[in-house]
């Protein structure tokens, strides 16, 4: 029996977008995430489901943080006719329509993802700090399911990746013949969506991943507390060398913040092979209130080295000046032109110089904000003698957008 994924389909447009659960009283429903746990639920009283977006009203549409399908009538008699053991449809009053909807609850867990088989798949580790998952899937890409560990099953969600709802062929079948709208199908069995030659690949990266991720973290945990639960953007592509530009944070004693690059010593994605990247890491470390700006500072300087290789070996190797883009920066920082100065590479005995990962030496290099009298001064005087002044305050890399100028 084939077996298929099914979904609300999101490129729908001008379509509704239904909202959480609440009681009749408006108050949301305690565990939202119950509806996909794929077991039976208990309710005991009318549920309300307010509008999240208007639009299209859909036949099949998922809540806004995907937690409950909301199904109308001609859906829920497909699996009323074809799985009634396997599935509970909680009748729910939708604002503003009088025809009848339900939440379908998949009633089934079935432990049966196919790691060989799919494409990608990622567990969490006890190095990843959530114990409550520790052996969970983190990720499933291109699912493809054992149908051996499935018997007669026709509705499910699969064990370890519950957000997914997994119907068989005769239901797929039966909803399109209703004709029913927002639904979407993906199968889940059938041969793997990638070749064994890119399935080696994954895994050859999947590995290069891990090696250095893992050892950076280690690192990054010597030198303060690492914020695991800090959200900062990630981002997939640009000239990175593993096309992920990810920044972490860091929390050090005197209530200092430690903002860092995390991907710019990478292994090189287009050689597949060990490497240490550009071997270097930007570091910039503050004690003033956390704000946005030290991010943005540092994503600005990060994509200077990576789009110049002129930049990257004094980088490396010594003390580089530089200015960047000043839109969003304090205005302390601005020069007359909206721009930021900073200074790389400063020593300080506060941070090492480098730290070591599987294939090499890495550089940490200290990003220090100038301010603009400051800049003026490293222009026309070298940079010695703001050193020395910097020096004199301890620690003196600490980047600051409120302070007087050393010169």
């Amino acid at each position: 029996m084939r077996y298929f994924e099914l979904h609300d389909d999101m490129e729908l447009r001008d379509r509704w977008l239904p909202d959480e659960p609440t009681d009749a009283k408006g108050r949301e429903v305690d565990d939202i995430w119950q509806f996909r746990k794929g077991c039976p639920v208990q309710i005991n009283e009318r549920l309300r489901i307010p509008i999240g977006h208007p639009g299209k009203i859909l036949d099949y549409a998922t809540t806004s943080v995907g937690t409950a399908p909301i199904v109308h009538r001609r859906v829920a008699s497909v699996f009323t006719e074809l799985a009634p053991d396997e599935v509970q449809l909680i009748p729910v009053d939708v604002d503003g329509q009088s025809e009848p909807f339900f939440i379908l609850v998949a009633t089934r867990t079935i432990r049966c993802i196919d790691d060989q088989e799919s494409a990608e798949v990622l567990y969490w580790l006890p190095e990843d700090g959530r114990p409550e998952k520790t052996g969970r899937y983190r990720s499933v890409m291109g699912m493809r399911i054992d149908t051996t560990k499935v018997g007669d099953a026709k509705v499910f969600r699969p064990w370890g990746w519950s957000i997914t709802l997994i119907v068989s062929e005769d239901i797929k079948e039966a909803l399109e013949r209703t004709g029913a709208t927002g639904i979407a199908f993906k199968e889940v069995t059938g041969p793997s969506e990638v070749s064994p030659e890119q399935r080696e690949h994954n895994r050859k990266l999947q590995a290069l991943y891990e090696r250095t991720e893992m050892a950076r973290t280690a690192f990054w945990r010597t030198l303060g507390t690492l914020d695991e639960n800090a959200i900062l953007p990630i981002v997939v592509g640009g000239g990175w060398p593993a096309r992920r530009q990810v920044w972490r944070v860091i929390h050090r004693p005197e209530g200092r913040t430690l903002l860092v690059t995390d991907g710019l010593s990478d292994f090189f994605v287009e050689t597949v092979a060990p490497s240490i990247g550009f071997g270097l890491e930007l570091a910039l470390e503050t004690n003033e209130p956390q704000t946005g700006w030290p991010v943005t500072l540092l994503e600005r300087i990060a994509n200077e080295l990576v789009g110049h290789e002129h930049l990257r070996e004094p980088a490396r190797t010594g003390i580089l000046s530089m200015e960047v883009d000043g839109e969003h920066m304090p205005e302390p920082l601005l020069t007359k032109d909206g721009r930021v100065g900073v200074l790389l590479g400063m020593d300080t005995p506060a941070l090492p110089g480098h730290f070591t990962m599987p294939d090499g030496q890495v550089r940490l290099v200290t990003v220090k904000t100038l301010m603009p009298r400051e800049l003026t001064y490293l222009l026309e005087h070298g940079r010695e003698e703001l050193l020395h002044r910097f020096n004199q305050s301890n620690p003196g890399h600490l980047s600051k957008a409120w302070r007087q100028p050393v010169v």
